[in-house]
């Protein structure tokens, strides 16, 4: 029976002990097999574009290029490269930047063994996994109250402006250059991205939070 493919895994990290611990954990899984480590994001991305590893776990901050803009450069250069990041932060700036460079999954260091050797399998499949902690800070993320007007778009920033001139329906669509029907689907909108009921709230609320110019 042939034996399954050993996953080849990068490690990057600063901190030489925090290799040398990954190093060992890796050591007690028959289809782990580390192919090299980089102490940099510019060492990581020189490594991978080198070996073409199947998993990166990745450190994010680190001196020099940091392992969000390394994880970016791996993905374009090495795209069946699966990035980890493992990392001590969790706040939401660094989990949605990390994300969007293309890491497949983001974990704590406190991450248990069990863990992060299903993280590594998984990644070769696809599987993306979050800490609780990145999770909620994605969470809290999309629950955050946005500010008022952050959802108009460009003309509806200009029908509003108009609204607060004083401008009638028909006189905004001569101003636009526009149909009537056109200007009343805006308000229409605009209404209902600012949370308002009428065309008086809405200026009222343009005015109090400074939404046109």
């Amino acid at each position: 029976m042939t034996e399954p493919k050993s996953i080849r895994v990068v490690l990057v990290d600063d901190h030489a002990m925090v290799r040398s611990g990954l190093s060992a954990f890796m050591l007690a899984f028959d289809d782990l097999e580390l192919v090299g480590e980089a102490s940099s994001g510019e060492e990581a991305v020189d490594l991978c574009l080198r070996t073409k590893p199947d998993v990166v776990l990745m450190d994010l901050m680190m001196p020099g290029m940091g392992g969000i803009a390394a994880t970016r450069l791996i993905r374009e250069g090495c795209p069946a490269t699966q990035v980890i990041a493992l990392t001590s932060f969790a706040e939401k700036e660094h989990v949605q930047e990390a994300l969007k460079a293309g890491v497949i999954s983001y974990l704590l260091k406190n991450v248990s063994a069990d863990e992060l050797v299903n993280a590594i399998r998984g990644a070769l499949s696809g599987k993306p996994s979050l800490s609780s902690e990145a999770a909620r800070a994605l969470i809290q993320t999309t629950t955050e109250e946005q500010p008022p007007g952050h959802g108009l778009t460009e003309t509806e920033k200009k029908v509003l402006k108009l609204m607060v001139e004083g401008r009638s329906n028909p006189d905004i669509a001569e101003q636009m250059i526009v149909s009537p029907s056109t200007v009343k689907f805006h308000v229409s909108n605009i209404l209902s991205k600012l949370g308002v009921t009428s065309r008086t709230e809405a200026v009222a609320l343009a005015v109090r939070h400074n939404l046109v110019t």
